[in-house]
């Protein structure tokens, strides 16, 4: 898990100047990109570094955003501490919770283990809204957040300078973690427990500790998102929540420490981008994380370490040709893709089937589309894509034919390098 400073450097300088290129709605997207890399990043201490797969891990960030609510509204609203610092009673809320629940979740490992998480949460999830006094109902609470160090933290710049200061040194944390010895014991819950319970070392108390510190940074993670919203309602345990950090994970990758967040942060990004344009965007999702399981199982950042080393193994012009041809074959394959769901949606929606009922003559009136009319009974319609579908899969069949050749021409090398070399060790 060694990162490469300079990328890291670089990357942050581009998160601070990313305010003076971005409207204020793609600031708020930022903000939101922030709080999801943070969110896997957290969970990926438990699932990719301690291999226990939770799928309930929304119930400490909202038990870190409802105990950030509280503590915003503390004292007549003057607030228990300084704006910059409440994402710490979102630190709090999710620790308490999370060594409640991690007691008992860890009590089990495997399946038993992911199905106890999951109750946990749809536990919370179903009794929040009826308990008024602490998750305010189904209204949830309001707050509001306070000038503090001659900061007035009213405009959407100044809550994403204090959302990335707080990513930022959270990840930092979390790094140093893994490189602490409880964070390489981690490593070996997730590869054989048994060994470490041979060893003499407690691994119920172990996993317990973990489950907590990822408990802990998903509740920095919620306070975050009241921060931003100045708002917090039972949503915040809803298990969509859970499940999309789950897919974030794995999408960027859970061997890798920032895949997570390289994920989330996409995953966001494109779900923002998609929902205004498409009604289908989640479809879009689900076919992506099922793609990335089928085809990079080790995620994107998995992906781009595959990348890399075909560069090192092939060379600049090969690897650069694959590069165009996979790349040329994705856009082929994601265009008529898209068009044929798109179609389809507006196909089977109601208000095209009362429309198709109320038209005369028994015919199916023409679906609008990119600025233009498409009949949904002629060939021209699904030709197009269906051409581009084939082309994209024709593509990527050469690309792999490309790289299997490559492969055995550096194999036939190494071996005819073996062969020369063995008279002179035999001589020798």
């Amino acid at each position: 898990m060694k990162l490469r400073s300079a990328p890291i450097l670089a990357a942050v300088i581009l998160l601070v100047a990313l305010p003076a290129f971005l409207s204020q709605g793609l600031v708020n997207a930022a903000i939101q990109m922030l709080i999801a890399a943070l969110f896997a990043s957290a969970y990926n201490v438990l699932c990719g570094q301690g291999g226990m797969l939770s799928f309930g891990h929304a119930a400490y960030f909202g038990m870190g955003a409802f105990a950030t609510v509280h503590a915003m509204n503390a004292i007549g609203g003057a607030g228990l501490l300084p704006t910059p610092l409440m994402p710490l009673a979102g630190a709090i809320g999710g620790l308490i919770f999370g060594v409640i629940a991690g007691y008992f979740a860890t009590k089990r490992t495997g399946t038993y283990f992911a199905m106890i998480t999951l109750a946990i949460a749809e536990l919370v999830h179903s009794l929040a809204p009826h308990l008024k006094g602490i998750f305010g109902g189904e209204a949830g609470m309001s707050t509001t957040r306070m000038p503090a160090w001659g900061i007035s933290f009213g405009t959407t710049n100044e809550v994403y300078y204090l959302t990335l200061a707080w990513v930022v040194t959270c990840l930092a944390l979390l790094y140093l973690f893994t490189r602490t010895p409880l964070g390489r014991l981690t490593l070996g819950l997730r590869e054989n427990s048994h060994r470490l319970r041979f060893l003499g070392y407690d691994v119920h108390r172990l996993s317990m500790l973990v489950f907590a510190i990822s408990a802990m940074f998903s509740g920095i993670a919620g306070g975050l998102q009241v921060l931003c919203n100045e708002a917090a309602n039972y949503i915040v345990f809803d298990p969509g929540l859970s499940s999309a950090v789950v897919l974030n994970a794995y999408i960027g990758g859970v061997k890798s420490f920032l895949g997570p967040a390289l994920g989330a942060a996409l995953m966001t990004f494109f779900g923002y981008g998609l929902s205004d344009a498409s009604q289908s965007w989640l479809l879009y999702q689900g076919i992506l994380f099922v793609l990335v399981m089928m085809f990079a199982p080790s995620g994107l950042a998995g992906l781009a370490a595959s990348l890399m080393q075909l560069h090192r193994r092939f060379g600049t012009a090969a690897f650069l040709a694959l590069v165009c041809m996979y790349v040329a074959a994705g856009l082929c394959l994601s265009a008529g893709g898209a068009f044929v769901v798109e179609m389809l949606q507006r196909l089977f929606s109601q208000d095209y089937r009362a429309l198709a009922v109320a038209s005369a003559g028994g015919h199916l009136p023409a679906l609008v589309f990119l600025g233009r009319p498409w009949l949904p009974g002629s060939i021209t319609t699904w030709l197009p894509p269906l051409l581009a579908i084939a082309v994209g899969c024709l593509l990527v069949w050469l690309a792999r034919r490309r790289t299997s050749a490559l492969t055995l021409r550096e194999e036939a090398g190494s071996k005819t390098q073996a062969d020369s070399l063995a008279p002179h060790r035999r001589t020798a």
